[in-house]
């Protein structure tokens, strides 16, 4: 991972669920991001939701999206 690139987490099925019933929510609301993308951790799989912490500032902003 390079230092400029945002930090990606995948979410496991206990988070996935939890964020999901928290935005009321599903998958396929989410946005997409593409299984062959090289910022993605190893072991991701499509239907997988990857947490994106990129850092602004001294502010953290989150995006989530789904694996496609």
């Amino acid at each position: 991972m390079h230092i400029l690139q945002p930090k990606h987490l995948k979410l496991n099925e206990k988070e996935s669920e939890k964020l999901l019933s928290t935005l009321n929510i599903t998958k396929t609301q989410l946005p997409k991001i593409i299984s062959s993308d090289p910022a993605l951790p190893e072991g991701c799989n499509i239907g997988d939701i990857i947490k994106i912490e990129r850092k602004i500032g001294d502010k953290i902003s989150i995006y989530f999206r789904v694996v496609v």
